[in-house]
């Protein structure tokens, strides 16, 4: 449709509208004029990680030394690099639901199994401890966690993350967590990392990436962060897979987490200000309801009103209103009844005009 004109509104794709701030950018040509185009640290550049452990030990209270620090092709080469380390053909591995469904892939890949615990749209999609000890065999090697949550925008308590790290210490599980979104909460919610939870350290993978914060998904740059012990594994999963990452764009990514945080901070503040406006007008629309996301860049509405499949309804947003939206169900049977919306990829003209359309678009099915 798009390659035929179509006048269509993209908010499937979690993808930055903003552009990498001019610092970032121009480090990484400064490192490319200045010669930085051989292989380098098959781990990543030394002073890189030194910044990354850095960073980890202020925002993160991980404490790492800079050897137990991989620089990745974005976080999605981290936690292949994790699922094919620790999972073995027959292991299990939880994942909450809804889930990040390209976990599922990686994990069916490495020939592990996938365990879902489904979370309750009711209860706010919170982390029920019980649930997921439920779902413990003795064949489980692993949980994985996105906090905050791709697709929910859940900012994952203390509380909650402690009732899980003690069901992991408990049946000696390790836990991957995936932490694109650690930098974009709102209204004073709490990031934790769970590595930095009693017991945690050395059960977990902890996964990062430039992507989303720094608008650098273009970049592919992220990094694991894991007890020394892991690291050789690690190690040798990302330097057979790529030898390392490129070395010049490791300068980029060093300006962005020595360079402060003021560029996140106008970001994520316009992200705020597009969250606020699109769960308002969502909250306006027959059939539809949604809870104000603590984080990421996504509204999840339940439009379970409707009585319509999610994904029926995505295709007819499709179709007849012109707006790009994912269903609910692709993130696994709890999602249903639920649309994603990703409110952080286009203009707030463009965001405004997508939330006219679906206005109407939900008031002619109810109507």
């Amino acid at each position: 449709m798009g390659k035929a004109g179509e006048d269509l509104i993209h908010l499937e794709l979690g993808k930055p509208i903003h552009d990498t701030p001019q610092p970032i950018k121009d480090a990484a040509i400064a490192a490319l004029q200045g010669g930085m185009v051989h292989y380098g640290d098959l781990q990543g550049e030394p002073a890189f990680r030194a910044a990354l452990a850095e960073k980890l030990g202020s925002f993160n209270r991980i404490d790492a030394s800079p050897d137990e620090v991989i620089v990745t092709n974005g976080l999605t080469q981290a936690s292949f690099a994790a699922i094919f380390a620790l999972i073995d053909p027959g292991d299990e591995v939880i994942l909450l639901e809804p889930y990040y469904p390209q976990h599922v892939g990686k994990i069916e890949l490495a020939g592990g199994m996938v365990v879902t615990v489904p979370l309750d749209a009711a209860d706010d999609f919170r982390i029920r401890s019980d649930w997921i000890e439920q779902a413990v065999t003795p064949r489980t090697k692993m949980i994985v966690l996105v906090n905050p949550c791709n697709p929910t925008g859940r900012v994952y308590s203390r509380q909650e993350l402690e009732g899980l790290a003690d069901v992991a210490i408990r049946h000696d599980l390790f836990v991957l967590s995936d932490e694109v979104y650690e930098y974009i909460t709102f209204d004073g919610s709490e990031h934790v990392s769970i590595a930095a939870l009693n017991g945690m350290r050395e059960r977990t993978v902890s996964t990062f990436a430039f992507t989303k914060a720094y608008a650098m998904d273009g970049w592919r740059l992220g990094y694991i962060a894991a007890d020394a012990k892991l690291i050789p594994a690690l190690m040798k999963i990302t330097s057979n897979e790529v030898t390392h990452v490129n070395t010049f764009i490791q300068y980029g990514g060093l300006a962005a987490v020595t360079g402060g945080m003021e560029a996140v901070s106008r970001m994520v503040d316009d992200d705020r200000v597009k969250r606020d406006r699109v769960v308002r007008a969502l909250n306006q629309m027959p059939g539809v309801s949604c809870a104000r996301p603590e984080g990421t860049i996504y509204a999840f509405a339940d439009v379970s009103q409707t009585g319509r499949p999610s994904q029926a309804l995505a295709e007819d947003l499709l179709e007849r209103a012109r707006v790009v939206v994912e269903a609910g169900s692709f993130y696994g049977a709890a999602g249903e009844g639920h649309l994603r919306i990703c409110f952080g990829s286009v203009s707030h003209e463009q965001l405004d005009e997508a939330m006219s359309r679906m206005s109407r678009f939900f008031n002619d099915l109810t109507g």
